[in-house]
């Protein structure tokens, strides 16, 4: 069985996934599709009937989903949906004309920057790049000595006489790489790994079990492959053969789509406009949040953290309240508790004046025990088993009381939900984290009809969907701080990786599922900084929160206190100052977030992503650039030693030591504690701000741009009240500084590069200004 250990006891939980049957021994095998015939043609692509080896026929369509998109569909019907999209529709293309070419034996789809040639009889479908470079082809199938199928070809499968799952593989070439799924805990490269569109309750984030899985994959060739289906798809990837990527959809039609690239932007761009775009959070919420942690709490408590918190100037822009504003065992009835929390609208009020926004913890399961189980259950608010009973599960693994589920395909147990929510938001919180919603057993039913494995990878779209929209209403924005999602999750930001632990190898590989996760289409994602489970040793707690501090978004929270002074002064000092670094570069960072918004691209970004072509940043997974200028290797090792790799096209300047190092090599790195191991693209234009400890409303002011090099270059700040390119042009022993748009720039400064030629004369808008040494990124 996979996704289970040996010699370790079986874990099962409610919602554990369905296995997809094994074919009984003497069953003739796939239905493969053998060959076709042009039934039409229409400006958009060709609809084919196909013989399948079984006798039987079948329908293909191929089609333009845009430029540079082909979609492909295979089912009985013309018609055929995934069974998700009774409630929820994942894809939604935008018809594009196509040029089609019907010759004989061939039919080509062409798409523009992508192109679908199609041989009938034998089939085989490919597609192209318009100078004629094949992309991606399909796989045969292959069977052993014996004759017994060992990958699937285009086609479907049954069961005991019973339709099991569609099936597609493309060949792979020995040197191909594959990166996305969602939220993987595993090595970048998912070449020999077999994932599974199923979410998980993780416990942790160090195995394929994820989150927000995404059925979508990028190819260092130059495409990506979306699958439209909620339900539980597998990919192996090379893993039952090397030679080999099958697609398994246990749905009602076979219906994907592959996007040209050739590079993983213009694929994630792609990937947008068939999903939809990213959400782009408040300026706010690039603050930190600082959380209770896991442990009781009381009003007074949360007063005194925020006292602590500004007089020990620490930066912070949200108090996060876990599970403990609740009454304990009543998870989660979204009620105070009255006799902890005896006046929430005045400690609300009291937090604001500090500059404060309050988070509070919620999920879609409400407790047996909680005073709203009975009424919600008579009024059919919860998921139900086969008998129209309310579906009690042990959602949270036995720690605490089994929970009922709700039902969001139910319209009134969702407007029930959020009539929770909604005088919360009224008092006063500004944001909620939407924790679990993994928890959909396989057996449950819907309202509307849908059993759980239909229901379970979009349930998460569902309930996030319910909370942003009521916090949109009330408080003016859509962010929510999700753990679960699914394909078009990036409408919900944020996204953190779950309960970690607090161990070193648990940095990585919760650093590797972030840069999946970007890779899948989410820009704006996080992780429990200091992990979650357990509590770390001082240089851990310092090095996550530099890690921290060079996400998307960053969050304090744990089992235990992830608090600075309940750690040694000296690592409060270091963890601090890497928060203090964070506010300094927020006018970079909320540029790098904007950009990430409008173009899907990540906001923390594999190496890959901007030097495709270059064969190394394929195979670097610990190490990130934070926007396209600041390349982050953070220390996952106690020794504060590494090899960071600098990706080719760019020198790199050491932001602590000023030293420069060419790209395209690796680097031996010996960091202290209190340095984040940071390097900056030699030439850039570093937008700084001033010390903060909360981030004010409005544009940016007192914004200062440090150049790397004193060299020609350019950069955009964007902010709420507009952009502002920045362009610096070096003539001689002069640098040239011109601005346009509504920043109003403090000054320039120079960074200390070492063997850099430093301008003996700066003009700023054609005004001589003072050349300033930069004081230093960590300083």
């Amino acid at each position: 069985m996979p996704y289970r250990p040996p010699l370790v006891p079986y874990e099962t939980f409610v919602a554990d996934p369905p296995d997809l049957p094994v074919r009984a021994a003497g069953d003739d095998g796939p239905a493969v599709v053998g060959r076709a015939e042009v039934v039409e043609t229409d400006a958009h692509g060709v609809t084919l009937k196909s013989a399948t080896s079984d006798g039987g026929s079948l329908v293909v369509r191929v089609e333009s989903a845009g430029d540079g998109v082909i979609r492909v569909r295979l089912a009985e019907d013309p018609q055929a949906r995934s069974r998700s999209a009774r409630i929820l529709p994942l894809v939604t293309p935008d018809p594009w004309p196509a040029r089609i070419e019907a010759d004989g034996n061939r039919v080509r789809v062409d798409a523009g920057t992508l192109v679908a040639e199609i041989r009938l009889d034998p089939w085989h479908l490919r597609f192209l790049t318009p100078d004629g470079r094949v992309l991606l082809e399909q796989d045969g199938g292959t069977q052993d000595i014996s004759g017994r199928w060992r990958t699937l070809p285009f086609g479907r499968s049954r069961a005991d006489g019973q339709p099991a799952a569609w099936h597609e593989s493309f060949v792979a070439p020995g040197d191909e790489r594959f990166v996305g799924f969602g939220e993987k805990f595993t090595p970048l490269d998912k070449r020999g790994q077999r994932a599974l569109m199923w979410n998980f309750d993780a416990f942790g984030s160090e195995s394929d079990r994820s989150h927000k899985c995404v059925p979508f994959y990028q190819s260092n060739r130059g495409y990506g492959v979306l699958v439209d289906s909620g339900l539980p798809v597998e990919f192996d990837v090379c893993q039952s053969t090397h030679s080999s990527v099958q697609i398994l959809v246990p749905d009602d039609v076979l219906d994907y789509y592959v996007l040209a690239g050739p590079t993983p932007t213009e694929i994630l761009e792609r990937f947008d406009r068939l999903t939809g775009r990213p959400y782009l959070p408040p300026k706010w919420a690039f603050g930190s949040w600082i959380s209770s942690g896991f442990y009781p709490d009381s009003q007074q408590q949360v007063l005194e953290r925020a006292r602590r918190i500004r007089e020990r100037g620490i930066p912070c822009d949200v108090l996060h309240l876990d599970c403990y504003w609740q009454v304990d065992g009543r998870w989660s009835d979204m009620q105070w508790d009255a006799e902890q929390f005896p006046d929430p609208a005045g400690m609300l009020d009291t937090l604001a004046g500090q500059g404060f926004r309050v988070c509070l913890w919620i999920n879609p399961y409400i407790s047996a025990d909680s005073p709203l189980f009975a009424e919600a259950a008579a009024d059919g608010y919860f998921l139900t088993r086969a008998d129209g009973s309310a579906y009690v599960a042990d959602v949270w693994h036995g720690s605490h009381a089994a929970s009922a589920i709700v039902d969001f395909t139910n319209p009134a147990a969702t407007e029930w939900f959020t009539g929770l929510l909604r005088p919360l938001l009224e008092q006063g919180v500004a944001v909620f984290k939407t924790d679990f919603a993994e928890g959909v057993p396989a057996d449950a039913v819907a309202a509307n009809g849908m059993t759980g494995v239909e229901l379970h990878n979009v349930y998460a779209l569902l309930f996030n969907d319910a909370v942003s929209q009521v916090t949109r209403e009330v408080a003016g924005h859509d962010t929510v701080w999700a753990r679960s999602s699914f394909l078009g999750g990036q409408r919900h930001a944020a996204q953190w990786s779950g309960d970690v632990n607090a161990t070193w190898p648990a940095l990585a590989s919760t650093m590797r599922g972030g840069l999946s996760h970007g890779l899948s289409g989410i820009p704006f994602w996080s992780h429990d900084t200091g992990g979650f489970h357990g509590t770390p040793v001082p240089d851990l707690y310092v090095r996550w929160t530099q890690f921290g501090a060079f996400s998307p978004l960053v969050r304090l929270h744990g089992t235990t206190s992830r608090l600075p002074w309940d750690f040694p002064a000296e690592a409060e000092r270091d963890a601090v100052a890497a928060l203090r670094l964070r506010y300094r570069l927020l006018p970079y960072l909320y540029s790098a977030a904007a950009r990430a918004a409008a173009t899907g691209a990540p906001m923390m970004r594999a190496l890959l992503v901007d030097t495709p072509d270059d064969p190394t940043a394929w195979t670097r997974d610990l190490e990130y650039r934070i926007g396209t200028d600041l390349l982050v290797a953070p220390m996952y090792d106690p020794t504060g030693q590494r090899t960071v790799y600098l990706p080719e096209g760019d020198s790199w300047v050491d932001a602590g030591t000023g030293a420069v190092h060419p790209g395209g090599r690796h680097v031996h790195v010996t960091v202290p504690l209190e340095r984040t191991p940071l390097f900056v693209r030699y030439g850039t234009l570093l937008p700084v701000g001033p010390p903060a400890d909360r981030i004010a409303d409005g544009p940016f002011t007192d914004v200062t741009v440090v150049s790397w090099g004193g060299v020609t270059a350019r950069t955009v700040v964007h902010d709420v009240d507009g952009d502002t390119v920045i362009e610096a042009v070096r003539e001689g022993d002069t640098l040239r500084v011109t601005s346009d748009g509504p920043l109003r720039l403090r000054g320039i400064a120079l960074a200390a590069v070492a063997g850099a030629d430093a301008p003996t004369t700066v003009l700023l808008d054609g005004v001589p200004v003072p050349a300033t040494p930069f004081d230093g990124l960590f300083d």
